[in-house]
């Protein structure tokens, strides 16, 4: 078993406690998981509700590819 690598969203609040910064991501087959290290909410996105909730290209300022 492989541990899943979990990114911090910069500038991110969480919606349940407010906190700013405490919002970890990470992909499990396919599926997009956010927590907040200091409450604990979680929650849980499919490829496909996050392209359809992706704005217009235009309204995209840049993309962050990882290495």
């Amino acid at each position: 078993m492989t541990a899943k690598r979990k990114r911090f969203i910069a500038g991110a609040v969480c919606p349940e406690c407010q906190a700013k910064d405490t919002l970890a991501v990470w992909q499990d087959q396919g599926v997009d998981n956010v927590i907040c290290v200091k409450c604990g909410f979680t929650q849980r996105q499919t490829d496909q509700v996050a392209a359809d909730k992706t704005p217009a290209k235009d309204q995209i300022i840049g993309i962050f590819h990882p290495e």
